[in-house]
């Protein structure tokens, strides 16, 4: 029979997600109370999913999609990427952010910076109102994309992704890369389509939702340039191969997916986004 909280336990549960806690102090709580891992597992989950239910409920949000949920709370450290081990670094429930280690090659990540370099132009944002790409002053990026699969590497990475994800190769866009010099940056942002705005319908015409996003780093800034989650107060360094993923089970600040890209205070950053979809897309 399936163990739970008891009402204190899960309301101490949930208030350490939302600080951001490190899940394993959670668990290691559980632990010392006499609770074995996976029932400690489930019951933390649990505590989450009811409180997010609630919280739908209440704000009358949409309903939760499937997401990309390949990580286990407090599972392997190294993970089987099909041609890669790719490290566990560290990850949270509330926002789920999984920050990984050695995702891509140095060799690897030279090579997307190589592909790029004459093709970038001035990043753009979605219209909200059109659907369009709009520049706009909270992004000081420049950027390309590459179609999916357009060349071997890019179809190299995107298997793995797909495999260590668990998530069909063509629920995802291709690849997008970005280059961020000294002081760019993008602000706090979404990466869901606002289903409030006019121009979501559009964008989400072909795939559907943008149901979570992993974030590459192709080199190391000499200083700054952090992904950062302003609700759970945590950043993941930009380092070399590394990578950040996180998701979002429907389009709503509950989600607590509020994230940016901090400014670059010396040197330059480089990164390659990856966004994962709810259906096949073209």
């Amino acid at each position: 029979m399936a163990r739970h909280l008891s009402p204190e336990l899960e309301r101490w549960a949930v208030e350490q997600a939302l600080a951001g806690q490190d899940p394993g102090v959670v668990l290691q709580a559980l632990y010392a109370d006499g609770w074995n891992e996976q029932e400690a597992i489930d019951a933390v989950e649990e505590a989450v999913r009811g409180y997010l239910l609630e919280q739908a409920r209440e704000s009358g949000s949409p309903p939760p999609a499937r997401v990309p949920a390949a990580f286990e709370l407090n599972g392997a450290a190294v993970l089987d990427a099909g041609d890669r081990r790719v490290q566990v670094l560290a990850q949270m429930l509330l926002p789920r952010v999984v920050v990984l280690g050695g995702l891509l090659s140095d060799e690897e990540c030279d090579a997307l910076v190589g592909l790029s370099r004459s093709r970038l132009s001035r990043s753009t944002t979605v219209d909200p109102e059109t659907g369009e790409g709009l520049v706009h002053a909270h992004r000081t990026s420049r950027g390309t994309c590459f179609a999916r699969g357009e060349n071997a590497l890019c179809a190299r990475i995107e298997a793995r992704i797909a495999r260590l994800l668990d998530w069909p190769l063509d629920h995802g866009e291709g690849l997008q890369i970005l280059h961020y010099g000294t002081g760019a940056e993008y602000r706090p942002h979404y990466d869901y389509f606002d289903p409030q705005r006019a121009g979501s319908e559009a964008v989400a015409r072909c795939g559907g939702q943008r149901v979570a996003t992993l974030v590459m780093y192709l080199n190391t800034p000499a200083r700054g340039g952090a992904t950062v989650f302003p609700d759970a107060r945590f950043e993941a360094a930009a380092v070399k191969g590394n990578a950040v993923f996180f998701s979002y089970d429907r389009p709503h600040p509950m989600t607590r997916s509020l994230h940016a890209g901090a400014p670059v205070l010396e040197g330059e950053k480089w990164i390659a986004t990856k966004w994962l979809r709810e259906r096949a897309y073209p």
